[in-house]
């Protein structure tokens, strides 16, 4: 796999929502502030999906931007958490606006408890007067923030992680509001410009995080942070230097000891190149694919932790969305997975994710209601139709995971089509899945045709070939049984009644699965027992946000 991480697009090899370093996915156990080299997990044992990161005492000062955050598991006995394990990893990502309104980007590092960083963090300059907000992705399931000593870094930073006994998710934020006040305060008085979104090839405006084309279940999630990560597990920032000290540490394991030498033939496991890991998120998904793809550029600033490059953000994205996107906006609805307590859509909790991303609070009417905001998904000119009428750009973009599919749009076919039922738009419309897909016998997406939202898709049986058609193919109304082998034809799929919505998907039905950006389930959890609902309405049975699975199955 490769990623390219400076002077280009990010290329990602796999997806998990999560990392994609899919070698270092290996536990370790640090020794004596050292981690040891990453040893398999055992076959029967999955990773522990909720870590907590303990907050340096002072996190908006330049020193504790510097700090590395340490991670450890939530509850000891459902496992250990580490940072290098793919399925695990944290992410932080800081914005710095100066008084005059300079912004740079910073990312502070996460390594493990107990170990030391695989190079030294670099330091940022926060000019007097200031304002910095912090945020924080995450690659599973519940991340929850915790002092790292006497005192409470959490609150020192005015950190939000979601209600009292109630955490986001995969989301948390800190100062998130002052950062956004003195923003818009900069902006107001011509300080700080936020540049035009410019015109995509298709002739409308450039997309942003809260464009209906781009959102799925959960919009405004996660960060667009990338750490390095060594042989044995230990994390760096993403700069030179980090890259020069770790190639020279390699080198140094691989010329061996006075106790253990080389004999210069083998090269050692430990000399391999850095991993990348990052955090799959919608920010990632718009700037360093879709962007790209339709011919726009985000708005970004220096990152001072990745010397001085420029870079995109979550704070950057949601300046430029509040500024420049036009109705209809997609602005966090009360159905979102991160924002519900108990399984229950929750306004105190919605305001709260709201305000970490600068969006207003759930207003009168329409505002966060959970079926306008799947009827505009689904059914607007504005939503996911134009990814269908961009689909001839979308096909000639990398796909962000080439396993679920060989190009953006299959890969944002699929999204759309778990984004469906995991809004619980199913249950709230009273409808089935307007996107359907085709997927290859191994599970692939190779293609997908949108139908109107609230009619059956027609029935007709799919064209069986060799290999993957690539040409569009008629929604079968009962999906057929692939031919066995790879490369066999592609089998039509596509959701389930709003009546059968907990009934098993059938083992013959070839369904695309992985954790995408934003964290839907696998399709082949899509018909599983909760989704989500409005303000006090109570569930259907579906899978447990917590529990969903954020890897392609293997």
């Amino acid at each position: 796999m490769s990623l390219a991480l400076i002077g280009g697009p990010v290329i990602l090899a796999v997806v998990a929502g999560s990392v994609f370093a899919a070698d270092v996915r290996a536990q370790h156990r640090p020794q004596k502030n050292q981690a040891a080299p990453a040893q398999p997990d055992s076959a029967d044992r999955k990773p522990d999906p909720n870590c907590t990161l303990l907050v340096p005492d002072n996190p908006l000062t330049a020193r504790g931007l510097a700090t590395p955050y340490r991670l450890v598991a939530t509850d000891p006995a459902q496992g250990p958490c580490h940072e290098a394990n793919p399925d695990q990893s944290a992410f932080v990502e800081a914005a710095i606006l100066t008084p005059n309104g300079k912004l740079t980007v910073y990312n502070p590092l996460v390594i493990d408890k107990g170990t030391r960083p695989a190079a030294p963090t670099a330091r940022p300059s926060v000019p007097r007067g200031s304002t910095v907000g912090i945020w924080f992705g995450f690659n599973s399931a519940e991340l929850t923030l915790r002092p790292s000593g006497r005192r409470d870094g959490p609150a020192r930073g005015q950190c939000v992680n979601g209600l009292p006994g109630s955490v986001f998710g995969q989301f948390a934020y800190c100062n998130a509001a002052a950062f956004f006040r003195a923003a818009n305060a900069q902006i107001a008085k011509g300080h700080l410009r936020i540049p035009a979104l410019g015109r995509a090839k298709d002739g409308l405006p450039c997309p942003t995080t809260r464009d209906f084309s781009v959102v799925d279940q959960d919009g405004s999630d996660n960060v667009v942070t990338h750490y390095l990560a060594d042989a044995h597990g230990r994390i760096a920032q993403n700069n030179a230097a980090s890259r020069a000290a770790l190639k020279k540490a390699a080198r140094l394991t691989n010329r061996g000891d006075r106790y253990h030498r080389h004999n210069g033939r083998a090269r050692s496991a430990t000399t391999r190149a850095p991993k990348d890991l990052a955090n799959g998120s919608d920010n990632l998904l718009l700037t360093q694919f879709m962007d790209p793809a339709l011919g726009c550029k985000p708005f970004t600033a220096p990152d001072q932790s990745g010397d001085g490059r420029a870079t995109s953000a979550l704070a950057l994205d949601e300046l430029s969305a509040a500024a420049h996107q036009k109705a209809p906006i997609a602005l966090v609805p009360r159905n979102d997975p991160m924002t519900l307590v108990d399984g229950r859509g929750s306004i105190a909790k919605t305001n709260a994710y709201r305000t970490g991303v600068d969006m207003p609070a759930v207003g009168a009417g329409a505002d966060g209601d959970g079926a306008a905001f799947c009827t505009t998904l689904f059914r607007d000119p504005a939503g996911i139709q134009r990814v269908f009428k961009d689909k001839a750009l979308f096909e000639k973009a990398p796909s962000p995971d080439p396993a679920m599919a060989p190009n953006l749009f299959g890969f944002l076919a699929a999204r759309a089509n778990q984004t469906f039922t995991n809004l619980g738009c199913d249950h709230l419309l009273g409808a089935a899945d307007p996107v359907v897909l085709t997927a290859n016998a191994d599970g692939m997406v190779t293609d997908a045709v949108l139908t109107t939202l609230g009619r059956t898709p027609p029935s007709a049986a799919p064209t069986t070939s060799a290999s993957p058609s690539t040409s569009p193919s008629t929604p079968s109304a009962s999906p057929s049984t692939p031919p066995a082998g790879k490369g066999a034809g592609p089998t039509t799929t596509q959701a389930t009644s709003p009546t059968s919505a907990s009934a098993s998907p059938s083992p013959t039905t070839q369904q695309p699965q992985g954790h995408l950006y934003g964290s839907p389930t696998p399709a082949s959890a899509l018909a599983s027992p909760g989704r989500t609902a409005l303000d006090g309405a109570p569930l259907q049975p579906a899978l447990p946000y917590a529990q969903r699975p954020l890897r392609p199955l293997e």
